[in-house]
C-alpha cells in the first residue's frame, strides 16, 4: 500500500508543479523564476504542516506529503534556475533566488508547522 501511495502522490505533484510553475511564470515579465519559488514554498509549506499532524490524524501524511511535495517542489530545477541567472550576469536575481528561496521556503515550512499544531491542540 505504501509504493501505491508513492505512486499516486507524484503521479499528482510533478504535473500540478509543471501547470503551477507555467501559470505562475506566465504572469509575470522578469527573468525572476517565480514559478518555481511558488511551488518550491508552497510545498514547504505542506510538508511542513504534514509532518507535524499527529500520528492518527493522517497516518498515510508521511508518504503522502514525501511523495507529492517531493514531487511537486524541485530543487534541482531551483538550483539550474540561479546558475543560470548568474551565468547570464543577473547577478542581483540570481542571488535573490537563491536567499529569498531558502528564507521562505523555511519560513513556509514552520508556518505549515505551525498552523497544524494549532489544528490539532
Amino acid at each position: 500500500m505504501t509504493v501505491v501511495l508513492v505512486i499516486l502522490g507524484a503521479a499528482f505533484g510533478a504535473p500540478l508543479r509543471y501547470l503551477t510553475d507555467r501559470l505562475v511564470q506566465r504572469r509575470h515579465d522578469s527573468v525572476f523564476p517565480w514559478g518555481t519559488f511558488v511551488v518550491n514554498v508552497s510545498g514547504s509549506a505542506l510538508l511542513g504542516f504534514l509532518a507535524a499532524l499527529p500520528s492518527g490524524h493522517l497516518a498515510p501524511g508521511t508518504v503522502i506529503g514525501t511523495a507529492f511535495c517531493g514531487a511537486f517542489t524541485t530543487y534541482s530545477t531551483f538550483g539550474y534556475e540561479t546558475v543560470r541567472l548568474i551565468e547570464d550576469r543577473s547577478y542581483l536575481f540570481g542571488a535573490m533566488n537563491a536567499l529569498m528561496s531558502i528564507v521562505a521556503g523555511l519560513g513556509a515550512a514552520y508556518t505549515g508547522m505551525a498552523l497544524a499544531q494549532a489544528i490539532t491542540g
